[in-house]
């Protein structure tokens, strides 16, 4: 773990700063919403706000054990700035990064939401959220580039601990925007 007075490699200071911003907008999404807003859906099969952030919620449950048991397995050794392999770079431009071109594909089933979430849903998600800020404090003074751990989807494919950071926070910038198109949706409940 990094003493708090030692300044942050740049990777972190940048992923934590995107932990931020998903905060800040899940809190603007969910202001002013009922229960029953939070779950509306714009169509059959499709997720409600509530849905996007509890799906991120789980994400966040389920890669952070992985990558926390990685640690053990390295010594200390900082890194500036996050490199990912060609194929973390491809898994995360096809399947993660919120764009036109991102494939779209079922969530697996260990982090598909509920069909009706509580209100309580957002301090999950923020409580996740600082969960990942922690392990990136922890992760901080590795080599994040090199250390890896098991994906806990396909346990055969190993991401390094950058790269799984990298996932988490454009994963949630992807379904933070689903999240918004719901609510700016013309038939939201208003």
């Amino acid at each position: 773990m990094t003493n708090p007075d030692t300044p942050l490699p740049p990777w972190a200071d940048l992923l934590i700063a995107d932990l931020d911003d998903a905060d800040r907008a899940a809190e603007q999404l969910t202001s002013g919403l009922s229960e029953d807003d939070l779950n509306w859906h714009p169509a059959a099969g499709a997720w409600s706000v509530g849905q996007c952030l509890e799906h991120l919620a789980i994400t966040n449950e389920v890669y952070l054990p992985p990558i926390s048991a990685s640690f053990s397995a390295q010594p200390d050794s900082v890194v500036q700035e996050i490199t990912p392999g060609w194929f973390a770079r491809w898994f995360m431009q096809n399947f993660i990064e919120p764009s036109p071109k991102t494939k779209r594909a079922r969530a697996p089933g260990k982090i598909v939401p509920s069909q009706r979430v509580a209100l309580s849903v957002v301090q999950r998600f923020r409580q996740g959220n600082d969960a990942v800020r922690e392990m990136i404090h922890r992760a901080a003074s590795h080599d994040v580039n090199h250390l890896r751990f098991k994906n806990p989807f396909v346990p055969l494919l190993r991401f390094t601990v950058g790269s799984g950071f990298l996932i988490i926070t454009r994963h949630q910038k992807r379904h933070l925007l689903q999240a918004e198109r719901v609510r700016q949706s013309a038939e939201f409940p208003r």
